[in-house]
């Protein structure tokens, strides 16, 4: 696929585009048109033949899209060719929930590790994973590949314990925590700040 840059706005659409599409081959739906797929997700058909012309011609006129081609293609656009070894940094509330969410290592995001500095946590298991001293974490990192850690980490230890990551080979960061992280600039990070989420909605329900 051509490396050119991609708005993060399509970026962003892309993963409810595979949802849907899923849901579609569940269903059994062989092929549907732009028009149609855009009354099941709600962007413009417009706006759907923009967003998939950024990645290739996908569609024919008079046909649409073929469902499980064009599912398959975006898994492969999304990375989902390929397994990511993944690790939960924080076993508290968030932590626990992120680890329990089973549909992760269907799309191939396994689990690998999960580290607490809570003694009262560690050496419990989560999924058959056993929670882990958080001092272990270097050792970890130089004996396994990690691609991607979750944070779910106060404030105060986000910083520190994303450079050990980051040492360690770690590519991606699943930020949690309420905290812009520093990283250099080979580091991908996506934040998923709670409260900024909810302040969202506030500012949405005051403007209406």
């Amino acid at each position: 696929m051509d490396k050119k840059k991609i708005s993060m706005a399509v970026v962003r659409r892309l993963p409810k585009y595979q949802r849907y599409l899923k849901e579609l081959m569940v269903n059994d739906v062989d092929r549907i048109s732009s028009k149609e797929l855009s009354e099941k997700i709600g962007f413009t058909a417009s706006q759907i033949r923009q967003d998939l012309n950024c990645f290739g011609d996908f569609g024919q006129q008079g046909y649409g899209y073929n469902v499980k081609d064009l599912y398959n293609k975006i898994c492969e656009i999304l990375g989902l060719n390929r397994e990511y070894s993944t690790i939960i940094i924080g076993a508290g509330n968030i932590g626990q929930a992120v680890a329990n969410y089973m549909n992760f290592d269907k799309l191939g995001f396994k689990l690998t590790g999960i580290f607490d500095i809570n003694p009262k946590l560690i050496g419990l298991k989560i999924r058959d994973i056993e929670i882990m001293d958080t001092d272990y974490l270097d050792k970890f990192l130089k004996e396994s590949k990690v691609d991607i850690a979750i944070l779910c980490v106060p404030k105060n230890s986000a910083q520190r314990i994303t450079n050990v990551l980051i040492d360690g080979g770690v590519q991606g960061l699943w930020n949690f925590a309420p905290v812009d992280l520093v990283v250099p600039e080979n580091i991908i990070v996506e934040n998923v700040h709670l409260s900024e989420s909810l302040l969202t909605i506030s500012y949405l329900m005051n403007r209406r």
